[in-house]
């Protein structure tokens, strides 16, 4: 296991290929991200759809949503939450603004592609009727995430990427898979518990209420596209950029590598 100063040492190196990556293969492996991240979050609610306590139903739900992390970690690919330590080599003079702000916006479009044909692909494909209430409950889910204030999205948003980036920087300082897995495993399992919210994981969540909602003729009640984009992807992504930029990688930068 690494010191938390070879460990920024070593988030330096990863940002710095990450930004210097050609801009064809970030998008892929951030379209496979994507895909990854949303797959983490379908698993969670067929876990808790049955539980008669509220609480059981999202401990189930919270241990199974880290096996998207684990797969963008372990198998490979570009997620933009995570990506919010590249602020790290920025600080240390090691990647240009221009060059990690286009790997957020690259990797940002990337994540969200993922996410939609994931939500396309689970209802056109009939996976929300293989079991009884499932197409409710993702459009519910979608409609709550809406109904969000921007205050709230935004704070919940703060402290999910905390986790996620703390689970990030944790998997750098694991030598073996047995110790990634350990270390990602359970500051996301923790977010997902909490309620936080992770902008690409509702870049899932919430079109696939609205594919749900049509599919099924689910009442969708508030459910719109400016709720989507302004009412909670703005205030999440935001948040999450607040999180694991600023609190994270600033603070860890200023606490292990500032001469």
């Amino acid at each position: 296991m690494l010191t938390p100063t070879q460990i920024a040492g070593k988030a330096i190196s990863i940002g710095e290929t990450k930004a210097s990556s050609k801009t064809s293969k970030t998008f892929v492996l951030a379209v496979f991200a994507g895909a990854f991240i949303a797959l983490g979050p379908f698993g969670p609610q067929i876990a808790s759809l049955n539980a008669k306590n509220p609480a059981t139903g999202k401990l189930l739900g919270a241990l199974v949503f880290p096996i998207g992390l684990l797969m963008v970690l372990c198998a490979g690919a570009e997620l933009f939450t995570g990506n919010s330590l590249i602020l790290i080599p920025v600080l240390e003079g090691k990647v240009k603004l221009f060059g990690m702000l286009k790997n957020w916006v690259i990797v940002y479009l990337g994540n969200f592609l993922g996410g939609v044909l994931v939500a396309l692909g689970v209802t056109c494909g009939g996976s929300l009727s293989a079991f009884e209430g499932l197409a409710n409950a993702v459009v519910n889910t979608a409609v709550a995430k809406c109904s969000l204030s921007f205050t709230d999205a935004l704070i919940r948003g703060i402290f999910c990427n905390i986790l996620v980036c703390a689970a990030v920087w944790i998997s750098f300082g694991a030598g073996e898979l047995a110790g990634k897995i350990t270390g990602l495993f359970l500051p996301v399992t923790l977010f997902v518990l909490c309620g936080f919210e992770h902008c690409v994981a509702n870049m899932y969540f919430i079109p696939a209420g609205f594919f749900a909602a049509a599919e099924y003729g689910t009442d969708a009640g508030n459910l719109s596209i400016s709720g989507f984009l302004l009412g909670n992807l703005l205030p999440v992504t935001l948040g999450n950029i607040i999180g694991g930029a600023v609190v994270v990688g600033a603070g860890y930068w200023f606490s292990y590598l500032k001469k």
